[in-house]
């Protein structure tokens, strides 16, 4: 077991080889047992605890391997705020690259329950968040959520072919070195925002270097992870405006990393429509 380090050194999370326990989460993530909704929520709120939910995932054979949970200034909203699980489904826990489930959610009004698409590489320890919207399910706090959610996340999995499909489709797909750093260029703006008085702080070689032998390849699915893990995980030798040197932080916060990891997946996307 290792502490998910994408989401920032000090941020409480948590992601293992083996499913994890609700001692193992309710350490890192208070948060998904909450026995009541935030006292700012209204009676027309609908509060289901997301263990509950979890608790109907496990018996539909989903089981939790990561974990998160936002940090926040006010600890009276600490035990309600926005959290993050990943889960596979059984029948896909051992793959080597494992398609998961991403359920968001927070007791405080800051969050629906979503569940979006997910992969997780076990070769670099990165997971990403597929943007493709049919593998997007929001359920709001009304109704049966709890069947809601379930069904949602088996839409979710019903997705993956569709998500298989398109990473062979960027395996076929060979860029030439001006392309990759087109994309890698757009991928910086993305994250960084730079402008005439505020150059971005790493270059196109930079986050196109491969962190392994097996990712030095040309094909859009090799570039995609590449520019993915050294966005998300940081650790590039930057320059600041006043030319102090520094390390790249990695992507912090739940909503970041989701909002960052998409984007980069529709980037990718993008340009292999355009070469199609």
């Amino acid at each position: 077991m290792q502490l998910a380090s994408r989401f920032g050194r000090h941020s409480p999370s948590l992601r293992s080889r083996e499913p994890l326990s609700d001692e193992q989460m309710r350490a890192v993530a208070p948060s998904i047992f909450a026995d009541a909704a935030h006292d700012s929520r209204s009676e027309r709120y609908t509060y289901i605890p997301t263990s509950t939910v979890l608790d109907g995932l496990r018996k539909e054979g989903f089981q939790p391997f990561m974990v998160a949970q936002t940090r926040v200034r006010d600890e009276s909203r600490r035990d309600f705020t926005k959290h993050m699980i990943r889960l596979r489904h059984a029948n896909q826990i051992n793959d080597a690259e494992a398609n998961e489930v991403i359920l968001l959610n927070s007791h405080d009004g800051t969050s629906s329950y979503a569940a979006m698409a997910g992969l997780f590489r076990f070769v670099c320890a990165n997971g990403l968040v597929h943007g493709d919207p049919v593998a997007d399910v929001r359920v709001r706090h009304k109704g049966d959520v709890v069947h809601n959610v379930i069904e949602g996340a088996f839409e979710v999995l019903d997705g993956f072919e569709r998500v298989r499909e398109q990473r062979e489709e960027m395996r076929g797909v060979e860029l030439d070195r001006g392309e990759a750093e087109i994309l890698a260029r757009a991928a910086i703006a993305l994250k960084y925002e730079p402008d005439a008085t505020k150059p971005a702080p790493i270059t196109e070689a930079q986050v196109l270097a491969p962190r392994r032998v097996a990712d030095d390849k040309p094909d859009l699915w090799s570039t995609f992870n590449r520019l993915q893990e050294n966005l998300v995980r940081g650790g590039l030798e930057a320059r600041t405006t006043n030319g102090r040197r520094q390390r790249t932080r990695p992507v912090q916060g739940i909503d970041q990393n989701v909002k960052v990891n998409r984007a980069l997946w529709m980037l990718a996307e993008e340009m292999k429509r355009l070469k199609a």
